[in-house]
């Protein structure tokens, strides 16, 4: 989009990332507005490609598990038999009593240059235009409130190299 007015352009930008401003700042309503024709045909070329991406993101999720299982203070999603699953992301769940919170291990592995992702997290219910509704009561979303505490999605992407992971899983199970 070309605009004149610079106001006019930002909040363009606003509207088509979610209203996002930056990584925790959402200052207005938005779509995910940044499909382009473009875009949709290099998409359509990809699909040539994804039995071979979701085998190696599976193997990679494979992996994840077996670095992070056996750690009591992560939980780690478990897919169901029967489900089809795209490995699309790897959450784990940062409890409590684990020696560095979700947002300590993020700030760690964002100075490595490795860019994990807190999901829902700010909570929508935290947003200036909804934090007055009753229904953003924290009281009322307890569990919300609980899994965007805790939730982190680890990067896998098929170009992931194991020393990647490794590095990435040594990160998270590292004590104070």
């Amino acid at each position: 989009i070309i605009c004149p007015d610079e106001k006019i352009k930002q909040r363009i930008d606003y509207l088509k990332n979610f209203g996002f401003a930056d990584e925790v700042s959402v200052v207005a309503p938005g779509i995910n507005g940044k499909m382009n024709e473009v875009s949709a045909a290099f998409g359509l070329l990809q699909l040539q490609h994804i039995d071979k991406v979701l085998a190696l993101r599976a193997e990679l999720f494979r992996l994840y598990v077996e670095n992070l299982k056996n750690i009591n203070t992560l939980e780690l999603i478990e897919i169901s038999e029967g489900i089809t699953w795209n490995y699309a992301y790897f959450p784990v769940f940062v409890k409590q009593d684990h020696p560095l919170t979700r947002d300590e291990i993020y700030a760690r592995l964002k100075s490595e240059n490795i860019y994990p992702r807190r999901y829902f997290y700010p909570l929508i219910s935290e947003f200036p235009m909804y934090r007055g509704l009753s229904s953003a009561k924290k009281e009322k979303l307890a569990q919300a409130t609980r899994i965007s505490e805790q939730v982190l999605c680890l990067p896998i992407y098929p170009d992931l190299k194991l020393s990647e992971l490794t590095k990435i899983c040594a990160i998270v199970k590292e004590q104070e």
